[in-house]
């Protein structure tokens, strides 16, 4: 990084120039924080954003902090970043199309600073037989792979999976029991 000497009388403008040219990669040109503001705004248009990853993407761009900041406070003021619906559309995607549980899904929303009373109210929004059925079918896929086996191995296996999965102990426990007892003893 090359050596920064600052002057006495250096305007604010030419520091938040010099931040701009140390935050640019391959000596690509800066963009403004207007164009900054277009382009976040497209996206978040397009689709749900979280905060956080929108102001890591300003900062990227080589957004001074403070414009950033400004920046998403506009957007929320116009409704383009909004906290619980992106938590609603995030809860519902990854536990249609990943499979996750209320667990994992509650933690990776934490890990994008969403609110805790905002992850809690999204979370119990999931139908609990919806919820039920698709463990059931990611528990029966996966006792295919594991079945052969030693019972104890393959139900262990399971335990992991779901808890990977981020599905809480109290449901997938009976679920595993009952689907290695239908398996190793046919009725």
């Amino acid at each position: 990084m090359a050596q920064v000497v600052i002057g006495v009388r250096q305007s604010s403008k030419s520091i938040v120039n010099l931040y701009q040219s140390m935050m640019n990669k391959a000596g690509k040109k800066p963009i403004t924080a207007e164009k900054a503001l277009l382009r976040v705004a497209s996206l978040c248009a397009t689709s749900e954003q979280a905060e956080s990853d929108i102001h890591a993407k300003l900062l990227k761009w080589g957004i001074a902090p403070g414009d950033a900041q400004a920046i998403i406070a506009r957007l929320k003021k116009e409704d383009y970043l909004n906290e619980e619906r992106y938590a609603r559309a995030y809860c519902r995607d990854k536990f249609r199309f990943n499979g996750w549980g209320r667990i994992k899904i509650a933690f990776m929303l934490r890990s994008k600073g969403v609110n805790t009373s905002c992850i809690d109210r999204v979370t119990a929004e999931i139908d609990d037989k919806a919820y039920r059925a698709t463990l059931e079918k990611l528990l029966k896929a996966k006792w295919r792979e594991v079945q052969d086996k030693d019972l104890r191995q393959a139900r262990a296996s399971m335990m992991r999976f779901a808890t990977g999965r981020g599905f809480e102990p109290e449901v997938f426990y009976p679920m595993i029991s009952t689907i290695a007892q239908k398996t190793v003893q046919p009725q």
